[in-house]
């Protein structure tokens, strides 16, 4: 089995299994033989992928390359992006929650920085947390059919799981200020930057930013930068204030000459 078409046999499986969960749910009656059928071609699919696999992984062994890149450069292969993406995201987003419920940072070192961004959205998603528990509530009262009741119920319990785990995602990976002037700009588990052409910015007659100051700074005290919009250091209401604190706290600049606009 090649593997354009081990591809084709998951998209034709998976609207065959959704029409057959389908039928289920509105009560009819599927024969015995559709059953069977069904599950023989799963059975199959399955056993079809795995050797695409085992061949796609040998191919890659006999190039000379480790069992662990080997492996991956399979997946990559067979695997759509799309799908690698949202099954990567996810399990990050539950990585994420449980660094929350332990307290923990991601990647944050010691001697590190850390600058919070989820000031501004933290009311919004526990507000949506709330919508989803009522939702959950109500369709629990409303719907009448028992098998219809618990598939809505896990789809919206794994939804409530999923929200809060996106805010945790936010919460635990902050941005980050390194000490040796490094800055790393993150949203969750979605977006993650690493600055590696940045470096001090000295003043003369300057000394460096007390720590005092800077713990000021990274906590925002609603700077007002000329054209009268605050900077808040808690994200802003434009998204990009923990951005502007993490590059004041560190006091850095990028090596391309930038133009800004300086008050007289």
């Amino acid at each position: 089995m090649s593997t354009r078409i081990a591809r084709a046999a998951v998209w034709v499986l998976l609207p065959a299994e959704a029409a057959l969960l389908v039928c289920a749910v509105a009560g009819v009656r599927i024969p015995g033989a559709v059953l069977v059928g069904a599950g023989a071609l799963v059975m199959t699919v399955l056993a079809g992928e795995a050797v695409v696999v085992w061949r796609l992984y040998a191919a890659g062994r006999r190039t000379g390359v480790g069992r662990r890149d080997a492996a991956r450069k399979a997946l990559h292969t067979l695997v759509p992006v799309v799908a690698r993406r949202l099954v990567v995201h996810e399990v990050r987003a539950l990585h994420s929650l449980g660094l929350w419920v332990l307290r923990r940072r991601h990647q944050v070192p010691d001697d590190a920085r850390a600058v919070a961004y989820t000031g501004p959205q933290t009311a919004m998603m526990y507000g949506l947390l709330f919508v989803s528990f009522i939702e959950t509530t109500l369709l629990a009262l409303v719907i009448p059919w028992p098998l219809v009741h618990a598939v809505l119920l896990v789809v919206d319990v794994y939804g409530v799981v999923l929200l809060l785990a996106l805010h945790a995602g936010c919460v635990v990976r902050p941005h980050v200020v390194g000490p040796d002037g490094s800055l790393r700009l993150r949203y969750g588990a979605l977006f993650d930057l690493r600055g590696a052409g940045l470096r001090h910015r000295h003043r003369p007659g300057r000394a460096a930013l007390p720590a005092r100051r800077a713990g000021a700074t990274e906590r925002g005290r609603g700077a007002r930068p000329r054209g009268g919009q605050p900077d808040h250091g808690d994200g802003g209401t434009d998204g990009t204030g923990g951005v502007r604190a993490a590059t004041r706290c560190a006091g850095l600049r990028p090596h391309a000459p930038v133009s800004r606009r300086r008050p007289a």
